[in-house]
């Protein structure tokens, strides 16, 4: 599929968060080529007034401002939470490297977020940080499941990209997300990663607009075994599943000293964090 390929000015590359754990994000793209089918940042379109389907389009931000150093000093920034900053794109564009260079000494926290091994490329600048962390995205290792979800990089490049991370001495993370009941391996990803990752984040698959329709229909042709199962957790909003996964994974991650945090209460982490901000 092409993809349609725009420039587009921004006044500032910085945003106030809404996540939970972070001051600003950073989104250096509008749009992401990885098509994840279960994407929720396909919600952007509502605002961006793109018709195109979702994946198959990629707005590159330009901005003249230079990111003002002193802002972020002592905060926290996510890069990026409605895009992947290291998609294709990235490579000739080089947007994300540009916003790196630019706060690679400043006093802030900062934390990446992709499915792209092209994060390997920008090693000699994630070195240089204070305060980083880079978290990879991986939510199966089954490769037929993950070339159906996604267009990203394969389950091996990405296991090999936070081994080279951790080894280049970068604080590295396992983002398990989005977590797809009965079929994501949790504990067999643990085993398999842990000697690369220092810490692992937990979230749990939404189904939300436009892809629960999606993502329903695939369990349907390719798990129907699984269908009723996904109908009690996604129509009926049973949360059993969920709370049962948490105290697995709480259990399993306590007893072997393994630092992780969960997200299956994002919402209402993120309200948490709206209502103290009033």
């Amino acid at each position: 599929m092409e993809i349609i390929e725009k420039m587009i000015e921004t006044k500032d590359y910085l945003s106030k968060s809404k996540l939970p754990a972070s001051d600003y994000v950073i989104n250096p793209y509008v749009g992401c080529p990885h098509a994840c089918k279960y994407c929720y940042a396909s919600f952007m379109k509502r605002f961006t007034g793109h018709e195109e389907e979702w994946g198959s389009f990629i707005d590159i931000k330009k901005c003249e401002k230079p990111i003002n150093v002193k802002r972020i000093e002592g905060k926290s920034i996510f890069i990026s939470s409605v895009t992947d900053c290291y998609n294709v794109f990235e490579k000739k564009h080089k947007v994300t490297r540009k916003i790196l260079e630019q706060i690679v000494d400043s006093d802030c926290e900062v934390t990446i977020s992709t499915k792209s091994v092209l994060v390997l490329r920008d090693i000699d600048l994630l070195r240089k940080f204070k305060n980083l962390k880079v978290a990879i995205s991986l939510n199966t290792l089954d490769e037929r499941f993950q070339e159906n979800m996604d267009k990203a990089s394969k389950i091996q490049e990405r296991l090999r990209a936070l081994k080279i991370l951790h080894d280049e001495g970068i604080y590295t993370v396992l983002f398990m997300s989005p977590i797809f009941p009965y079929i994501t391996e949790c504990e067999r990803l643990i085993d398999i990663s842990k000697d690369s990752v220092c810490e692992y984040w937990f979230e749990n698959l939404n189904l939300r607009g436009t892809y629960k329709k999606a993502i329903l229909n695939y369990i349907k042709q390719n798990y129907p075994q699984l269908l009723e199962k996904y109908k009690q957790i996604y129509i009926y909003k049973d949360f059993t599943y969920w709370k049962k996964l948490s105290y697995a994974l709480d259990t399993y991650c306590s007893e072997r000293g393994i630092r992780y945090i969960n997200y299956f209460y994002h919402d209402e982490l993120v309200k948490e964090k709206l209502g103290k901000g009033n």
